[in-house]
């Protein structure tokens, strides 16, 4: 993602997890010029038409020098699907502007610093994630990307909370309870958030109580 924007690119991600159908789908409706895979996930993707760029090969290529790319706030920072829950999905087209907006707007109620560590709990193929790693990467944060299989694992993610001294949380007020729930059974366990910020779906004050 991060080499995709400083080409001047748009990125469009796609979950692996996805049933092969949606990846084809969301393919040939977005039509990218390139799709970066590794060789075990290109195996589904024989029948999709477009160019398939391999990670370990790229990692191979000499560094080189990367020609001046002017970027304006109107320009596409990246494409995302809607969920198709009430029908197909849908990509948005977000630009520049729009992140960086949705940070500099905000910045006065959090104050996120350089000394702050955020998780990357969700998908990248979540928009919540966009707030997870732009905010983070823009403010000068420490990301730590947390396994999906420690995300799906409340008391896992607690000791990942607690062992990289997370300050900064985002989540969604039904993955927050059930964290809540553990924090609760193991009090010496010292977190350190600073701050917890919910999205993606509403949220009852009533369950902040405890």
């Amino acid at each position: 993602m991060l080499a995709v924007a400083k080409t001047g690119a748009a990125y469009l991600p796609i979950d692996p997890g996805y049933p092969t159908a949606r990846i084809a789908e969301t393919v040939a409706d977005a039509t990218p010029i390139a799709l970066v895979t590794t060789q075990g996930l290109a195996e589904r993707l024989y029948h999709i038409h477009v160019k398939l760029l391999y990670v370990a090969e790229l990692s191979q290529h000499i560094p080189g020098t990367l020609k001046d790319i002017t970027i304006s706030g109107d320009d596409a920072a990246y494409v995302i699907y809607t969920s198709g829950s009430t029908g197909r999905a849908k990509g948005v087209v977000v630009t520049h502007h729009n992140v960086t907006r949705l940070l500099t707007q905000t910045q006065h109620w959090f104050q996120f610093t350089q000394h702050d560590v955020w998780t990357m709990f969700h998908s990248f193929a979540f928009d919540f994630s966009v707030w997870e790693i732009w905010g983070c990467l823009l403010t000068g944060g420490r990301l730590v990307i947390v396994p999906f299989g420690i995300s799906r694992s409340p008391e896992e993610f607690h000791q990942l909370l607690v062992e990289e001294q997370v300050t900064v949380l985002n989540q969604t007020p039904s993955a927050f309870v059930l964290l809540d729930q553990v924090d609760a059974k193991v009090p010496l366990a010292r977190l350190s958030l600073r701050l917890v910020i919910f999205g993606g779906e509403a949220l009852a004050p009533a369950t902040l109580r405890a």
